[in-house]
């Protein structure tokens, strides 16, 4: 509970009552660069933020530009919220809402970037429509995320990384980098070293980190690629 009433104080931190989490468009779409950051630079999301590692990391690295991390669990976006406020990091916000709703928060190239860090992988193909990299969703992020925007995901799951890969392979999107043991091959980039908890926790077990990187294309709606994998 204390970690609820701390939460309200945050500036940071959007919390739609629980009456506006439905399709209807919030106050703030389109108006983030006025209305939360002040400025015109790049709006980058972290989808399913968890505690904010990666929201803030990437902040701290990059601050001309503004990151919203997104997720509907409160309790563990706190921490990322309290080291941003504590921080004083203006250009860091946290969003709490389901991503299903994302539609109704952001406006046509409102976003330049998304990341994707360690989602639920939803194993099995009947749970592939629910993966964040299923053809719905890219069609969402279509609605908002400027032309040739960057979808970055990173997971220890093989076959979260395989089904994206070949998604993006089917609806010949731009590959800008893939990897199936990312702190081998990118070891020295500072973007990518960032670490959130669960993935140092999957580096303790000696699992591999993969990722992905591709641009997505205003004009072109991306298909299902179930019929044509194999999980």
């Amino acid at each position: 509970m204390a970690k609820w009433a701390e939460m309200a104080t945050f500036n940071n931190v959007i919390e739609p009552v629980t009456g506006d989490l439905s399709w209807k468009d919030h106050p703030l779409k389109g108006k983030w660069h006025t209305e939360i950051f002040r400025n015109s630079n790049p709006v980058i999301l972290e989808l399913g933020c968890g505690k904010g590692e990666y929201t803030v990391g990437l902040a701290a690295r990059f601050p001309h530009n503004n990151y919203i991390g997104i997720d509907i669990k409160g309790a563990r976006m706190w921490k990322g919220a309290k080291t941003a406020d504590e921080n004083k990091m203006s250009n860091v916000a946290f969003l709490r809402t389901r991503i299903e709703f994302i539609n109704s928060y952001f406006a046509e190239d409102e976003v330049e970037e998304i990341w994707l860090t360690f989602p639920d992988p939803h194993p099995g193909k009947r749970n592939s429509n629910k993966r964040l990299t299923c053809p719905w969703f890219l069609n969402t992020f279509r609605n908002f995320l400027k032309d040739k925007g960057v979808i970055h995901l990173k997971t220890d799951n093989t076959d979260l990384f395989n089904y994206t890969k070949r998604l993006v392979e089917l609806n010949n999107l731009p590959v800008i980098f893939a990897s199936n043991d990312l702190h081998s091959d990118k070891a020295d980039d500072e973007i990518l070293s960032i670490k959130t908890h669960y993935e140092n926790l999957f580096l303790e077990e000696g699992l591999n980190i993969n990722y992905l990187s591709f641009r997505l294309l205003k004009n072109r709606i991306i298909k299902d690629a179930r019929a044509e994998t194999k999980e």
